[in-house]
């Protein structure tokens, strides 16, 4: 391999893996894919690149293609793509989990609302209304009912700090 394809293979991996973090997944298989080509199977380079294009297909919804490169990868000389290929396999085909739909939030396509329609305010009928309580005059407590007795607890605890303390300063000598 030339040092000339390793630059590019490393260009592409860091361009696709900035489109990978900025949700542009199309673009980050792409790149990763171009960059995965060009460098040579069995070294650790291929195999972060290779486990970057997993976690691409898998955004994108290619399960399939990520369960078969995860396959793959799970016989790559290098010992940390190998682990990092296992757990990904694991992940990959785990059973899919139903959610309730109460847990759920819809959120709006804002982007189909045109420009006239998104000059109205909409109203939202809130779920639960919640009782305002007034607070006009402060309630006062009548003292007589008042427990004023003397807690012993803070003369117990003042006496472990200070059996602690000097246990301590014993120690330091």
């Amino acid at each position: 391999m030339s040092t000339e394809s390793l630059e590019i293979a490393k260009s592409r991996y860091e361009t696709g893996k900035l489109a990978f973090e900025n949700g542009q997944y199309r673009e980050a298989v792409e790149n990763l894919e171009k960059a995965s080509v060009l460098l040579a199977r069995n070294t650790r380079f291929a195999g972060e690149v290779d486990i970057w294009l997993v976690t691409a297909y898998e955004a994108m919804g290619r399960t399939d293609d990520a369960i078969a490169l995860c396959q793959q990868l799970r016989r790559h000389p290098h010992h940390e793509t190998k682990k990092q290929a296992r757990q990904l396999v694991y992940i990959l085909q785990a059973p899919k989990l139903q959610r309730p739909k109460e847990w759920m939030t819809e959120i709006p396509d804002l982007g189909a609302i045109s420009d006239h329609d998104s000059k109205r305010l909409v109203a939202v009928k809130p779920t639960k209304s919640i009782p305002r309580q007034k607070s006009a005059e402060p309630e006062y407590v009548d003292l007589s009912t008042v427990n004023t007795r003397d807690n012993s607890f803070i003369w117990v605890a003042l006496i472990a700090v200070g059996l602690t303390i000097s246990y301590l300063v014993w120690l330091s000598f």
